[in-house]
């Protein structure tokens, strides 16, 4: 998702403008990576991972190419299926993020490796809350927090459920806010955490296929009577923000006390001194606002399959996964014991008990046709 580009650094944009042509050509021992992630993950990489992996790997190179988006990541791996079918090389060999299930039919083709089959000996590493696929490898994730100011309100007291959060926004008029959810993943998440909250707090009750007009109406009714339970409470009378920018600005500028907010855009704004370092994260603890991971691929039949292996190993090393949580602001794929101990102490009021998701597709049009409907009725869903 281009969300982040309130994040985008000078540096960040080089890196972009630096990187190699959209179409590689394979050689022997150079990685051909591709990636539809935003500019912070593509300076991640360059600035990050491929001079710590090439030093470790004397001999391999990592030829990072920008697929422009995740449009792009599925035509290369069209053409992945394609060559498989030839016997032609596919000129590309690691997906820094894609889905497993897409391009259709690319797993039974045997396009994509089995990373749990693989060999790798950092896959007992990977936190079993984020394996969504014995094809992919989650190295890094993302998950919707909340976010506070320290000199209003104590980390002692911050709230840790949803019933803490409802009455502490109640008991603090107008210090809250949360952005239209069909403006940014942090206010649909918090939406979404409503809806979660409304229906036995069960992530499973939510399927891709079990949309239906009924039951729609039913379960996002029950969430609705929450939030507009809560709207009087927000900021400004029940004001909402446009987007995930602008929930940071609020709390950076002392309007409100407490958001929700993307992990790693939070992470970044306190590190480029948007919001002080003082900063409070905090997670719910009965059910976590939802979030996700990002899932890397390696192309099985990739004229450098065996050092992409590599790579994807290295990735799950403690070196890497703590340098996503410092440098890009990520969560790391791996369990929190297999993060460093200083990082775990100074993360600890973040760590995830659970990581749940909410499925796309019919669920994010009644989602937020429903929202404007019954929450917000006055507010302009065009402006």
């Amino acid at each position: 998702m281009k969300r982040r580009t309130f994040m985008m650094s000078a540096a960040g944009a080089a890196a972009g403008l630096a990187l190699a042509p959209r179409m590689s050509f394979a050689a022997k021992g150079t990685i051909d990576w591709y990636t539809g992630s935003d500019t912070n993950v593509l300076d991640f990489w360059a600035n990050t991972v491929k001079p710590a992996f090439e030093a470790a790997n004397p001999g391999i190179k990592l030829n990072l190419v920008d697929a422009g988006d995740n449009a792009g990541i599925l035509a290369i791996g069209e053409r992945a299926i394609a060559a498989k079918q030839t016997g032609t090389d596919p000129q590309a060999d690691f997906f820094e993020h894609s889905d497993p299930l897409l391009p259709a039919g690319a797993i039974d083709a045997g396009v994509y490796a089995n990373m749990k089959n693989a060999g790798l000996s950092n896959y007992s590493r990977i936190n079993p809350l984020a394996i969504q696929s014995e094809y992919s490898l989650p190295y890094r994730g993302s998950q919707v927090l909340l976010a506070y100011d320290t000199a209003k309100l104590k980390p002692a007291d911050a709230p840790k459920t949803w019933e803490e959060l409802v009455t502490w926004i109640k008991a603090n008029p107008g210090q809250f806010v949360y952005n239209r959810p069909d403006k940014g993943g942090s206010g649909g998440n918090f939406v979404r955490r409503a809806i979660h909250e409304a229906n036995g707090r069960d992530p499973n009750a939510f399927t891709v296929s079990n949309y239906t007009q009924e039951f729609g109406d039913e379960a996002l009714g029950k969430a609705w009577k929450l939030l507009t339970d809560i709207a009087p409470s927000l900021y400004d009378n029940g004001a909402y923000s446009s987007g995930n920018t602008q929930s940071l600005q609020l709390l950076s500028q002392g309007v409100v006390t407490m958001i929700p907010v993307w992990s790693d855009q939070v992470l970044q704004a306190i590190d480029q001194g948007v919001l002080p370092p003082e900063t409070g994260l905090v997670q719910l603890q009965d059910l976590a606002l939802c979030g996700n991971f990002s899932r890397s691929i390696v192309i099985e039949n990739g004229a450098n399959r065996d050092a992409a292996l590599k790579l994807a190993d290295f990735i799950l090393s403690e070196e890497i996964q703590g340098a996503i949580l410092t440098e890009l602001g990520g969560f790391p794929g791996v369990s929190w014991d297999h993060v460093s101990p200083a990082l775990r102490e100074k993360f600890a009021a973040i760590i995830p008990q659970s990581i749940p998701t909410f499925p796309s597709g019919k669920w994010d049009a009644a989602i937020n046709d429903g929202w404007y409907r019954n929450v917000a009725p006055n507010v302009d869903r065009k402006s």
